[in-house]
């Protein structure tokens, strides 16, 4: 599902990964992992985009990594949210709620809104 809704992805990749590491600290696959689990499969984050943007997320200062060892005892990078992530997770969740409602809004609206003719 969302094969051609690239864009869409790429808008709110971010805020999914933020929102993947709101409870704890976790490994690129974990957060791909939980992405797929919590949309029910219908999202999949390949590491072509899932690396490159925890790297800038990482230069922003949203997220920090850490070395660490993971449950197949390898070693691997884990993520955990700064104090700078959490505030924008709490923005990013309140812009993508209000662009839900006006996208809703819009796809509600009559053909023609205020009645005007073309």
């Amino acid at each position: 599902m969302f094969q051609d809704d690239r864009g869409l992805l790429q808008g709110t990749l971010e805020l999914l990964i933020l929102r993947a590491l709101s409870w704890q600290e976790a490994h690129g696959y974990g957060i791909a992992r939980w992405i797929e689990l919590a949309t029910d499969d219908a999202l999949r984050v390949e590491e072509g985009s899932l690396y490159p943007a925890l790297h800038r997320m990482a230069a922003k200062g949203w997220v920090e990594p850490d070395w660490g060892v993971s449950e197949n005892n390898r070693r691997a990078k884990f993520y955990r949210l700064t104090e700078e992530g959490r505030s924008r997770l709490r923005d990013k969740t309140l812009g993508w709620n209000r662009m839900v409602a006006v996208v809703a809004k819009a796809l509600s609206a009559p053909a023609q809104p205020g009645g005007g003719s073309s």
